[in-house]
């Protein structure tokens, strides 16, 4: 169900937050662009906002991460990516080819999805994994093969 503007005014007041547009859009923003970087958002803010500045974004960006409404993933090689899912430990694919991320649900079972094989004292509560492989529009597509295929059966 989308969020509406309401929504995200109130959850930026039971994070303890000040309301302010600026905050209400990269909210919408993140939710509507999932994994999207800096730049891509400050586009989009700036198509509700003009006037507002890459410095107060980066800003709010800071605060929405702080108080836990909006998740920083860095993939290696990558440029800080954002997104609201939040909360479930789920995990992340990257394409090689392209850089597209989404969206794979825990490991196994719930947090942190993995056992470690040893924590050296410490309490693990999170496990981040990152599946890297091609995603479906980069991939190359397998030649499909019949049965009277002549190459396939020279050898026979």
């Amino acid at each position: 169900m989308p969020r509406t503007t309401a929504d995200f005014e109130r959850m930026l007041r039971e994070a303890a937050l000040r309301v302010t547009r600026p905050r209400v859009a990269v909210l919408s923003a993140v939710h509507d662009h999932p994994h999207a970087d800096t730049d891509s958002i400050i586009g989009t803010v700036r198509g509700e906002l003009p006037k507002v500045s890459r410095q107060a974004v980066y800003d709010v960006l800071h605060a929405l991460s702080r108080t836990g409404l909006v998740r920083s993933i860095q993939p290696m090689g990558s440029v800080a990516r954002y997104e609201a899912r939040i909360g479930d430990n789920h995990h992340h694919i990257v394409c090689r080819s392209c850089g597209v991320i989404t969206d794979v649900d825990c490991v196994v079972g719930a947090a942190p999805c993995l056992a470690e094989s040893d924590t050296n004292g410490f309490t693990i509560d999170e496990a981040e994994v990152i599946f890297w492989g091609m995603c479906a529009a980069c991939s190359p597509s397998p030649v499909p093969t019949t049965p009277n295929d002549p190459e396939r059966n020279a050898g026979d």
